[in-house]
């Protein structure tokens, strides 16, 4: 095993402590949600036709524990992506940058927030937030359309029962829902998420500072061995190939989940007669 790959390991290990610590936090945001909806869908099951006063009151007291949790949630939810966006996005910039520079055997070149690396991390960190706060924003919007529907319900079936199925089954708040309409447990779509975005983040580090610290624009690309370049069924495949920085700054990661790292090619600082997607 070479000292390049152990050090791409540790990059990932690194990466996964990150990734690991944000898709627990946000598990336990959904999780006050998914709680508050069975809270009250029980207590929807327990209205009897012609319910008196007494279980009216019990469900507004649902309805308004419902609330605090969708608060409460949001809160959580908000308080992990702040601290994602402005903490651990850069450290992982950072980590990216440094394992670059210790796999170019250059440990001692140091890493500084120069204006283009705040420029890259600003932008990535930006739209990163945009991306995790719409996804928040999509679960309270579909929680607040389950209590119209559950308000609904309570109202209409005064004569029987309230379906609680069909209103679990219509809005399972335990999901994140896809602009495909698909629906994914929160574990998946999280871990996806917030790999995508730690390694995009890394890589597009390691990039960033093989030309402006290292003064090369060429990089050596380790990746799946099936993995495409631009998407993971592209045919032009990205392992062991080289690339330019700027072809790197343009597809840093391929796919959720993506393995995709970057090695610094010092031994062709000058080559012009390489060709980008050149394999080794």
């Amino acid at each position: 095993m070479t000292t390049s790959v152990r050090r791409g390991r540790t990059l990932r290990q690194r990466l996964m402590g990150y990734i690991t610590s944000g898709v627990d936090q946000l598990r336990k945001a959904w999780a006050i949600l998914s709680l508050a909806q069975t809270r009250l869908l029980n207590a929807l099951g327990a209205l009897r036709p012609g319910r008196s006063a007494r279980t009216g009151a019990a469900l507004r007291a649902a309805i308004a524990v419902f609330n605090t949790s969708l608060a409460a949630f949001n809160r959580a939810a908000m308080a992990f992506v702040e601290r994602w966006a402005a903490t651990d996005l850069p450290l992982i910039y950072r980590e990216g940058a440094w394992t670059l520079l210790d796999n170019a055997g250059r440990p001692q070149t140091t890493f500084s927030w120069t204006p283009r690396h705040q420029a890259a991390i600003t932008a990535a960190s930006a739209q990163y937030y945009a991306d995790l706060t719409s996804r928040i924003s999509e679960a309270i919007r579909r929680a607040r359309a389950f209590l119209r529907a559950a308000q609904d319900a309570a109202r209409s079936d005064i004569a029987e029962r309230v379906d609680v199925a069909a209103l679990r089954q219509a809005f399972p708040l335990e999901t994140v829902v896809y602009a495909n309409h698909a629906r994914h447990p929160v574990d998946s779509w999280a871990r996806s998420a917030l790999t995508w975005q730690a390694v995009t983040t890394a890589n597009t580090a390691a990039a960033r500072t093989a030309l402006d610290e290292l003064g090369t624009e060429w990089l050596e690309v380790r990746d799946g061995a099936d993995c495409g370049w631009r998407e993971h069924q592209d045919p032009d495949r990205a392992n062991r190939t080289l690339r330019t920085v700027q072809d790197a700054l343009a597809h840093p990661s391929s796919h959720p989940n993506c393995v995709r790292e970057f090695l610094p090619r010092l031994d062709l600082i000058g080559r012009t007669e390489i060709r980008t997607g050149a394999t080794l």
